[in-house]
């Protein structure tokens, strides 16, 4: 955590001031921060975002109203930042100083670790050298970043063991079952790896940080470890003291500035880590990575084949249960065994309904015939009625035995308060329960949200919108599992319940907002659209792209939908244009087949230049990738859609990118093909409407790794002839930076 000058000076000595004044303090503070950093140059695009940031803040009404009548006031800025504003600057001085003068706190919430790190290493630090009034920062991690002291010393065996252990701490080495018995040796390595770093956990040459780690251990290894919230007895625990996660919540108590990221923000909403929303100033960065990430926290999944969990969990239960005297384990015997029975029903009758789509076989590597993984959809999200009696009793039975947990977990919590020497054993016990719970949890979740179906006779102006519903079949070994998933479709629906139902004020930023030079997209995305507290601002980049930058089209002869002839067609386009590079380069593919099939027709001349994102860790292969563009050598990375953006790589690093195909997303992700249906069944075009504009950002952040700087120049190749010869190519154009425009027929 950053501690920069001295305390804090009391805000509540201070004048009350009106909303204008909060903004014109704010904008004053940044005014004096750019002027009094030396060699930096002022720009009128962020001075404007920075005067946005000011008035918005301002307006937001904070904490409890007077009147409670009254709806409290909000506002919300939704600002689209170019490449080279210096979008941090100009929200962190005028929030931050006005945060401090309003006696609250803001909350940056990014999508990346490299944001993150950039904001609490960089630029928060360079910001409190200027500010006159001082303040700290601090960084916000999700529990399972941190180890679980009590869970190690129990896995390293350091820990008390006691007869009612015998057998669950092999077991607790793995986080998933396997489908055969462990050998010996595996286990015991897995224990010695424990004990080490039980070892410098101890002797505190680690703070107990994964990210602090020389070499991060896998997520294999590292989950059995680590903290969790359904693991965890907050301060009964007899390691509260020397808790690494608990310690760093302390810190986060006295910062002014707290930065996190989208996943902890929208996960530990009311688990009081993060400050209140509506009583602080929030800062999304990254906000165009928002709507996906409410989809992913909001899905949820259950396995209905590997179910051996359900049996160890009734028997920790009822032991531990019958040890702190609960009189509800009565009932956990025949919920667990109603579970097991209901989910085995649901996986049969999955096979008996889909089973000819789900049993494919197909061609594997080396030419072997086996099961790959595979997929049904549910249209329109309506369950056959064969499902829907297991579903049911599903949901009752996994209900029933939630509320046996609830009842332990409650006495577990007692006798720890009561029996403060029993702490270590009860900690141990709760957690036996808890490792297990998440699970019980998932399978409720996902057969409510399965369960989920348009009512009846309903009257209202807003259509019913049905999750996505799917089932999979995938090998585990010589196992095979059948899951079920469900999914919302909407993010923006999401959002207005979970995020703004209670966010008083806040900016969302990114270079990427508009799709096809239109707010409109995002806004519906992130359920801001309609919102009356909302307003939008697009900040021009200060780069002069058209100098700067020329957009390649380069057509071929093949249809881009025709895979295979477009493809060897790209290629060898593609390796000619390469042929050219001079310094380093970027070349983005649309899927692992294109890549694979331009990585075997290098030529050898070509091959020691390329480095392929599929053959080393990300943070090797740009240091590798830097390291030959210092040498003066070529340097050519072949990636996929993850380069494509967040990827910092000015001047000579990348002069050229490559663009294979137009970003498309895959046809087959089963929650856009639900929303396309739903769309088409109330009369919208999917295409228009969803496709095109999720495309039009994509291609924004892809054409965006060109220019990084006022002194770059760059070359932007684009291989699809559907961004010159479609009229949804047209679309995608006026997204994109006024590069200078060549267009290269086909050879």
């Amino acid at each position: 955590m950053g501690r920069l000058k001295h305390s804090v000076p009391p805000c509540h000595t201070l004048a009350p001031m009106s909303s204008s004044e909060w903004a014109q303090a704010a904008l004053q503070a940044f005014d004096q921060v750019v002027q009094s950093t030396g060699g930096f140059r002022g720009r009128a695009g962020q001075r404007r975002m920075a005067e946005q940031v000011a008035q918005t803040l301002s307006r937001a009404q904070l904490g409890k109203s007077d009147d409670d009548r009254l709806a409290p006031v909000r506002a919300i800025a939704v600002i689209q930042a170019g490449t080279g504003v210096g979008k941090s600057l100009a929200y962190c001085a005028p929030a931050i100083a006005m945060a401090l003068a309003r006696n609250t706190r803001v909350l940056i919430s990014t999508a990346t670790v490299a944001l993150q790190e950039q904001l609490v290493n960089k630029d928060l630090p360079a910001l409190a050298a200027q500010l006159p009034q001082p303040f700290k920062f601090a960084l916000a991690k999700g529990r399972g970043r941190y180890v679980c002291k009590l869970k190690l010393e129990r896995l390293a065996g350091t820990g008390e063991v006691r007869d009612e252990d015998e057998g669950e701490g092999e077991n607790d080495l793995f986080p998933e079952e396997a489908a055969a018995a462990r050998p010996q040796h595996e286990i015991e390595a897995r224990v010695q790896f424990y004990a080490a770093m039980a070892h410098t956990l101890t002797t505190g040459t680690w703070n107990g940080d994964r990210d602090s780690l020389n070499t991060p251990p896998e997520p294999e290894i590292w989950i059995p470890v680590a903290a969790d919230g359904a693991t965890c007895t907050g301060r009964h625990c007899p390691a509260f003291a020397q808790c690494a996660y608990y310690d760093k919540r302390k810190e986060l108590v006295g910062a002014q500035v707290i930065v996190a990221n989208h996943d902890l923000l929208l996960s530990s909403m009311g688990a009081r880590l993060l400050p209140e929303l509506d009583n602080c100033l929030l800062v999304l960065d990254e906000a165009h990575h928002l709507p996906a990430t409410a989809l992913d926290q909001f899905a949820c999944s259950m396995d209905l084949s590997r179910l051996n969990w359900i049996d160890r969990l009734a028997s920790r239960s009822l032991r531990i249960g019958q040890l702190v005297q609960v009189p509800e384990i009565a009932d956990i015997a025949r919920h667990a065994s109603q579970l097991r029975q209901h989910l085995q029903d649901l996986a049969r009758l999955v096979m008996d309904v889909y089973g000819a789509d789900l049993r494919q076989p197909a061609p594997r590597w080396g030419g072997v015939q086996g099961w790959v993984p595979t997929r049904v959809r549910l249209p329109r999200g309506e369950l056959p009625d064969a499902l829907l009696g297991p579903l049911v009793q599903l949901s009752h039975h996994a209900d029933g035995f939630l509320e046996c947990l609830r009842a332990i977990s409650k006495a577990l919590r007692t006798e720890m308060r009561d029996k403060p020497d029993e702490a270590r054993r009860l900690s141990q016990l709760y957690a036996q329960i808890g490792a297990l719970a998440p699970r019980l949890e998932q399978a409720h979740a996902t057969a409510q949200l399965l369960l989920q179906h348009a009512p009846e006779n309903a009257e209202s102006a807003t259509p019913y919108v049905p999750p996505a519903k799917w089932f999979t079949l995938e090998m585990d070994g010589d196992f095979i599992a059948i899951k079920a998933h469900a999914s919302p479709i909407l993010p923006g629906a999401t959002l207005r319940r979970h995020l703004w139902s209670s966010v008083r004020g806040a900016v969302l930023t990114s270079a990427t907002l508009t799709s096809c030079g239109q707010f409109d997209f995002f806004m519906h995305e992130s359920g801001l659209h309609g919102d009356e507290a909302a307003s939008t601002l697009e900040v021009a980049s200060p780069f002069n792209y058209a100098a700067q930058g020329t957009l390649i089209a380069a057509e071929t002869h093949a249809d881009p939908k025709n895979a295979a002839a477009f493809t060897a067609e790209m290629v060898e386009a593609l390796l000619n244009d390469l042929a050219q590079v001079e310094y380093g380069a970027l070349v983005l593919f649309t899927s692992r087949e294109q890549l694979r099939k331009a990585v075997d027709a290098l030529p050898t001349a070509l091959r020691a230049c390329v480095l392929v994102q599929t053959a080393l860790p990300r943070t090797q292969l740009l240091a590798r990738h830097r390291e030959r563009v210092a040498d003066g050598q070529v340097s050519i990375i072949f990636g996929m859609q993850s380069f494509g953006e967040g990827l910092d790589l000015p001047g000579r690093l990348c002069e050229s990118v490559f663009i294979t195909k137009l970003p498309f997303a895959p046809p087959d992700d089963p929650v856009g093909e639900a929303r396309a249906e739903w769309l088409r069944a109330v009369g919208r075009d999917p295409f228009s409407e969803l496709v095109v504009p999720a495309t039009a950002m994509r291609l924004a952040q892809w054409a965006g790794r060109a220019i990084r700087t006022e002194d770059d120049q760059a070359h932007i190749y684009c291989y699809d002839k559907r961004l010159m010869r479609t009229s949804y190519g047209q679309r995608l154009l006026a997204g994109l930076p006024p590069f200078t425009l060549v267009r290269r027929a086909a050879v």
